[in-house]
């Protein structure tokens, strides 16, 4: 019999940091995570999903409404403001990092965003086993980690292969929407996703208009104080 896997077959993309939780963070994750986090059954890692666990979004949110997921969702600003500005839709999001589940968590519970769980998970595994496929409308990616330096660019999310696991969790007629403030990464994310057979452009010209569902957050207005445009992009999932 085979030794059991340690370690993931792909590179993620990101690196996996842990640090003292303020009070009101853990006190985060003993009142509100049984609302708001779900449970993830683990394969190889801590933030892996297993290939056999699925989400039952009716079950979970005990509807049937159009369900947005944010990957990589950091302090959750751009999702607590969607979902308490958007009752009638659900929203899942994925984030690695426990600091920022928290405090998402925290913002949520004060907007009183019931509509709204976490998952503290790799996005990738998310997208192409634990949600049902076509079960995302949208799909929202905001400023991932750029990984600039030249022997990181194989951790970015947005390369080869991902939209194929994107598409497989959008229904036909979803849209995937990214942002970032590096052009680098950009002009690389719009040509893998020009290449994928799977999506069409939603925007004409270079770029898209910048989506108006997007709450201005401190993070994209550091890029902006750097000098750095923020350039956005939409694509349809096609049959």
């Amino acid at each position: 019999m085979s030794e059991p896997r340690t370690f993931r077959d792909e590179p993620v993309s990101f690196v996996r940091r842990s640090g003292r939780m303020s009070e009101a963070q853990e006190r985060a994750f003993e009142e509100l995570a049984p609302h708001y986090l779900l449970d993830v059954p683990r394969d190889v890692a801590w933030t892996s999903v297993h290939p056999e666990a699925r989400l039952d979004p009716a079950s979970e949110y005990g509807r049937e409404a159009p369900l947005i997921v944010e990957v990589g969702s950091g302090q959750g600003h751009a999702i607590v403001h969607a979902a308490s500005s958007r009752p009638d839709d659900d929203f899942l999001a994925v984030e690695v990092f426990r600091a920022g589940l928290a405090r998402t968590m925290l913002d949520a519970d004060k907007a009183g965003a019931r509509n709204l769980r976490l998952v503290e998970a790799n996005a990738p595994e998310v997208l192409s086993s634990y949600l049902p496929a076509g079960a995302a409308s949208e799909v929202w990616i905001f400023f991932p980690d750029p990984w600039h330096k030249k022997r990181h660019t194989k951790r970015r999310l947005v390369r080869p292969g991902f939209p194929q696991t994107a598409a497989r969790a959008l229904a036909v007629g979803g849209m995937l929407r990214l942002a970032t403030d590096w052009e680098d990464y950009a002009l690389q994310m719009r040509e893998v996703l020009d290449e994928a057979p799977e999506f069409e452009r939603a925007f004409e010209g270079e770029w898209a208009e910048r989506f108006d569902g997007r709450v201005m957050t401190a993070f994209e207005r550091k890029g902006i104080a750097k000098g750095r445009d923020i350039r956005d992009l939409a694509y349809r999932r096609v049959q």
